[in-house]
């Protein structure tokens, strides 16, 4: 079977910078896409163990000390496994690490329930009574990823190894093994030729010409992975499934608010942020697929959820983070339309007398190469804080971690419920004047669907667990 791995579009770790010189374009459309597409950072550093290490208990689960067939800690260690390969990989540039993510949860979840059937399977339906769970977790999550990045084997072997050497030898354990191959091939087969890869920097697209179409925001002439709105999603029936309705009309007050808004506080040189704002416009930049994860451990951990319902709560988080995204690009080509920079740019041609241009406007941080409405990032968060509120039965689940994009001065955010931190994710990209107001609440409805959705359908209790 051919990986997609050898497909991918690798990108050069890149600080953001803002060079605009001519000799640095065609550079900045490959380096600064890590940050700048998805909102994430290229870089492979050691803030991820930080990050975890404020959950409790979690420097344990990644020392493999001595798990039990109960401990969620394989499936938390082996999503922070998933994190450093994706960014090894490719920086969370593409959609890949998205994608390769929700593959493995999916692959541990169905080894968990052929052992002890709990939950429905997803791809793999087979029965496996007397395998060691944690093995069978481990090994499964080895072979998805060691199939998705065939470069990075021997890493990936040698954290199969510092798990296995957990378990005891014997029949459990060689039956685990066997397992863990067979759920692994059976998510990698049903996700052949998904759409995921895709040109990321499409030729195709040419933008409209009337007030309100989306136009190339410098220093990209392209928009961003314009066919993964046509990717097969993990539980929606359809990429337009929730497709969002039309934004405001250009001339109504409604637009002429969010104009006004974004025009404020997301400039460059805003009066009117905060330096609140300001810390969690920069603390929420990262990918939401980098992000949301993150926010699974470290609850998971702190509130030390069971394995099975762990393996379940992850799965259905990175379905839901993955096709938040290709519902998201969906209703962006549909609409097509433009972002604050150009809108407060052209402001006097969008025919609202209340909207005044400034030809000079420029957002606090950079704009990615793609349409404004809705607002993804939005839909992401809302997508798996509606899981994670039904996963855990309470939105009421405390955390604090930091971020891969945070500021020194505001390293480490602390939140109470999931709802207040998908909130302020959303509301952090009117702060940073990459997006309007109507786009992140759009996006915060279209998320909440994909999320109650994908919980609802997907991996449902068994009536009977044997």
């Amino acid at each position: 079977m051919t990986t997609t791995s050898t497909r991918h579009v690798h990108v050069a770790p890149a600080a953001r910078a803002g060079r605009r010189t001519a000799s640095a374009v065609t550079t900045a459309l490959v380096t600064l896409l890590a940050l700048l597409v998805l909102g994430g950072n290229a870089e492979a550093t050691d803030d991820e163990g930080s990050q975890d290490a404020l959950a409790p208990t979690l420097a344990a689960a990644t020392g493999h000390s001595h798990p039990t067939a109960t401990s969620s800690d394989v499936v938390v260690d082996w999503s922070r496994i998933a994190f450093e390969a994706a960014t090894t990989d490719d920086g969370f540039v593409s959609f890949l690490g998205a994608r390769h993510q929700a593959m493995m949860h999916i692959a541990m979840h169905d080894a968990l329930n052929a052992i002890r059937p709990r939950y429905e399977q997803y791809a793999y339906v087979g029965r496996s009574y007397g395998a060691d769970p944690v093995a069978a977790a481990a090994a499964a999550a080895h072979d998805v990823l060691v199939t998705v990045y065939p470069a990075q084997q021997a890493t990936l072997d040698a954290e199969l190894a510092t798990w296995l050497a957990t378990v005891p030898d014997g029949p459990a354990k060689t039956r685990a093994l066997t397992l863990g191959a067979a759920t692994a091939a059976a998510i990698v087969a049903l996700r052949e030729d998904d759409g995921t890869v895709v040109d990321l920097f499409s030729s195709t697209y040419v933008p409209g010409t009337e007030p309100g179409d989306y136009q190339f925001v410098p220093p990209y002439p392209f928009t961003f992975a314009e066919d993964f709105r046509y990717a097969t999603p993990f539980g929606l029936t359809s990429p337009e499934q929730f497709r969002v309705p039309p934004p405001p009309s250009l001339r109504s007050r409604a637009y002429a608010r969010a104009y006004d808004e974004v025009k404020s506080v997301g400039a460059l040189g805003s009066t009117t942020r905060t330096t609140d704002q300001s810390n969690y416009a920069n603390w929420w930049y990262e990918g939401s697929e980098i992000g949301w994860p993150r926010i699974a451990r470290v609850t998971a951990t702190s509130e030390d959820l069971e394995l099975w319902r762990a393996a379940r709560m992850f799965a259905l988080v990175d379905m839901a983070l993955y096709d938040s995204y290709v519902a998201g690009w969906d209703s962006k080509f549909h609409w097509d339309f433009w972002r604050p920079y150009t809108a407060i740019r052209a402001g006097d041609t969008d025919g609202n007398r209340r909207t005044v241009a400034d030809p000079a406007w420029l957002s606090y941080l950079e704009t990615p190469p793609v349409q404004d409405y809705p607002s993804t990032h939005s839909v992401l968060g809302a997508g798996a804080a509606e899981v994670l509120k039904r996963a855990f039965g309470t939105d009421h689940v405390p955390f604090s971690m930091d971020s891969t994009t945070a500021l020194p001065a505001n390293p480490v955010r602390s939140f109470e419920t999931f709802t207040q931190a998908a909130d302020e994710n959303a509301d952090s990209r009117v702060r940073a004047g990459i997006h309007f107001r109507f786009s992140t609440e759009m996006g915060k409805a279209l998320g909440r669907k994909v999320g109650a959705y994908i919980a609802k359908n997907h991996m449902q209790p068994l009536r009977h667990w044997h």
